[in-house]
């Protein structure tokens, strides 16, 4: 049974793009592909700017720069964060046992 993929990419005029799929297409397999560099770079971007920020002598284009570099990058995560959980199934409280999930904070360590 196919599923539609949100894929980690936009499409004309910043519209979202979409992917009929059953997950094991070449299409799919660079939709993977691509979400693991934009994560990575999301990371990579995490850390400079904790770099940058640290930095009192920071120029306000350089935090303007790193502010655009933010919302791209927060723009993907959500858009992956977005197909992956449209991806997940569906579960029922009660089927598993009446257990309840709680998220916790991610906590960054040096």
């Amino acid at each position: 049974m196919n599923d539609v993929r949100l894929l980690p990419w936009a499409g004309e005029g910043g519209k979202p793009c979409y992917l009929d799929t059953d997950g094991t297409g070449c299409l799919s397999r660079m939709a993977d592909t691509i979400e693991r560099v934009q994560l990575g770079m999301a990371g990579d971007l995490l850390e400079h700017a904790a770099d940058i920020l640290a930095d009192r002598r920071a120029t306000p284009a350089q935090l303007r720069f790193l502010l655009a570099r933010m919302n791209e990058a927060l723009t993907d995560v959500c858009r992956i964060a977005e197909s992956r959980g449209a991806r997940l199934p569906e579960s029922d409280c009660e089927e598993s046992g009446g257990q309840k999930w709680v998220a916790t904070p991610n906590t960054r360590r040096s």
